[in-house]
Parts: structure tokens; sequence; C-alpha cells
């Protein structure tokens, strides 16, 4: 069937033209269930369906998204510490993904997620499977019960894995059975062989289903950093390499942001890349004590300046904002407010470099 696919190097769509993924993360209803503004959620949406319909694609689509990002929203946890991924083991929680009929039905470009290990970063209980013939059949059953929902769909552009992976030790000090008591050098050797490990059997299980949409990997977490090994291994078996980044506003920032992942593609076959998860944040009503950039304003800014580090470069696939509404997680960055108002200051700016960006790929 006609899908997503990557053609000299660079992402085109089912009709074989070149696209750029402009998405956006971490969209959850419950953002607008609180005592504070569940009577906005009734009066404007009153269901699911019409929150989906009328509130996040319709949002989406005048803001020059054309991607339904992933869908998991952080909900509680220390989020103070959650940039410090080597100081002590944070602990986030998050909702549940959407299903893959709202996922189908939104209509729009979107990805699909397989939550093959617990091991996330922010995960403070950490779950790393031994990759053995029980794990071969977890990844068969995940493929069953989650991409054949998907394998049809052409809007589907592809299947991300774990979000922010601790292929680098993990606070928790937990880790692979097959690396457990290593020292740091006879880990580095024996990482390749794990990672091999797992990235081929999950993109077997992958591709016994769904032998035509492209598998996006990990979402990386770029301001940790990636292990070469790592990337090497899964140079075979992933046709993306998938990034989440936050830089400061600075230039120096950006530049590092454009050469770490021009860095790390090379060390994978020369994927392309989509910078999976990046976003920026002011103060808020609801977040007064949110450092950050003074204003929305300065945060659209941001916006185009960070994107245009990395939009020249003919291997990035895709560029995936986080978030939709501020929540009381603390992170002061979404793009509408509690109360289900964009912050106009920012979505305008935004909607403004998404034209910008899409105009070179001759789209609007």
């Amino acid at each position: 069937m006609a899908a997503f696919t990557i053609r000299d190097g660079r992402l085109v769509d089912p009709d074989g033209a070149p696209f750029l993924s402009l998405g956006l993360n971490h969209a959850d209803e419950t953002a607008l269930k609180f005592p504070r503004n569940v009577d906005v959620w009734r009066e404007r949406y009153g269901s699911r369906e019409s929150w989906i319909r009328d509130g996040v694609v319709s949002d989406l689509r005048s803001w020059s998204f054309n991607t339904l990002g992933w869908t998991q929203e952080y909900v509680a946890g220390g989020w103070g510490e959650a940039l410090d991924w080597f100081g002590d083991p944070i602990d986030l929680k998050h909702s549940t993904p959407w299903s893959a009929a709202e996922l189908r039905g939104a209509g729009m470009p979107y990805v699909a997620q397989l939550p093959v290990q617990e091991i996330e970063d922010w995960n403070g209980h950490p779950a790393f499977r031994p990759l053995d013939d029980d794990f071969e059949v977890w990844c068969d059953y995940l493929a069953r019960s989650i991409v054949v929902e998907h394998a049809e769909s052409p809007d589907l552009l592809g299947y991300f894995l774990v979000d922010i992976p601790a292929w680098l030790p993990h606070s928790s000090g937990r880790d692979f059975a097959e690396l457990q008591g290593l020292d740091p050098a006879e880990r580095e050797k024996r990482l390749y062989d794990v990672a091999s490990r797992y990235y081929e059997t999950v993109a077997a299980a992958i591709r016994r289903y769904d032998p035509d949409h492209l598998i996006l990997g990990d979402r990386f977490n770029g301001n940790k950093g990636i292990p070469e090994p790592v990337l090497r291994a899964m140079a075979p078996h992933v046709d993306v390499l998938s990034v989440q980044y936050f830089t400061e506003p600075t230039a120096e920032s950006r530049t590092r942001l454009h050469d770490d992942l021009a860095a790390w593609r090379e060390q994978c076959g020369d994927k392309p890349v989509i910078v999976a998860d990046v976003g920026n944040w002011t103060p808020t009503q609801l977040n007064p004590h949110r450092e950050g950039l003074p204003d929305h304003a300065a945060r659209g800014a941001d916006y185009g300046a960070a994107l245009d580090a990395v939009l020249h470069e003919p291997w990035l696939a895709g560029w995936h904002w986080c978030g939709y509404v501020e929540n009381t997680g603390g992170r002061g960055w979404g793009l509408k407010d509690p109360w289900d108002e964009p912050y106009r200051d920012l979505t305008d700016a935004i909607t403004e470099h998404n034209r910008r960006a899409l105009a070179r790929y001759g789209r609007n």
C-alpha cells in the first residue's frame, strides 16, 4: 500500500511528495476537566469525539501543524527535577495514549506508540526486561495488538518505540540484565550487542504485521546524549532517528542542536531526523514560578529561531512541539491556557513559522 516512506534520504508522503512533519504532542482532554475549567469543557465540547474534532484537529490545522504527535501527557511527578537526568531518580506519571480508532479517525497524519520496554529516563521504577525469547513473544503481542490496527492506514506516519529510553545508565542504577554489574568500559563493549538484539526483535515483530510503514525508533533524550553503539545497532532496523531536544534561547544552544543531530545521524547510517519533542516556556497565571522566556511573544520568536537552526537541512523530517493545553505539571509551555484559550502571541507566530517551513516543501 502507499505509505509515508524514505526516498533518497528524505521523508515523502504516500503520493511521493516531500513531507515535513510538523507535529503537536501531548493532547489530553483531562487538562480541561479540573474543577477550575470543567465548565469550559462542557460548554465547548461535552464529549471526547467533539474535543478531538473541534478542539485538537481544528487547532492543529489552524496553526499549520500537519501531524498529530505523541499524545501522552505528563500529569504528575517531580517535574522540577525532571531535566536533571543524572541526579536522583524521578518518577513522572503520564496519561494513556489515544486509541487506534481515535488516531485513525482524526483524518490527518499521526504517529503510533509501541511501549516495548519500561525504561524511560522519567520512570523512577524502570523495568529492564531480559532480551530473551519472552521478549520476542512480548513484541509479537504488541505488534498484534497495536500494529495490526494501523497497518492499513494511509495517515500513519510510523511507529515510535520508547520515550527517552535509558541507553545511558539510568539514574536509578537499574540496567538491562545483560549489562548489570559491568564496569563502564565493559558495558560500552556489550551495549552494541544488547541494542542490536533489542532493535532486531522489535523491528521483526512490526514488519511481520506491517511491512509498509516507517519505524521511527526510540525518542532519544538528546539533552542527555545518545551512545554511539546504540546508534550503530539501530541502523539496519529503524528508518528514522527521533530525538527529543530542548534548547536554550541562545545561538550557541541552537548551533549545538544542529551539530548534535548531524553527528548522531551520521553514526546511524545517515537517517532522516525527527525532532520528536521540543519546546520552551514562560511564567503563566497557572505556573507563575516557571522560569524561562519573558513572555509568549518571545516563545514564538524562539520557536522560529530553533526551527531555523535545522530547517535548511535535507535530513530534517519532522519538528514536533511540546505541548497543547497548559496543565498543572508546572511546565508552563502549552499553546493554550488552562481555559482553552490560545496564547495568541505564541500561536500566531508559530502559525507563520510553520507556513514558512511548509512553503519550502511546496505546501501551504
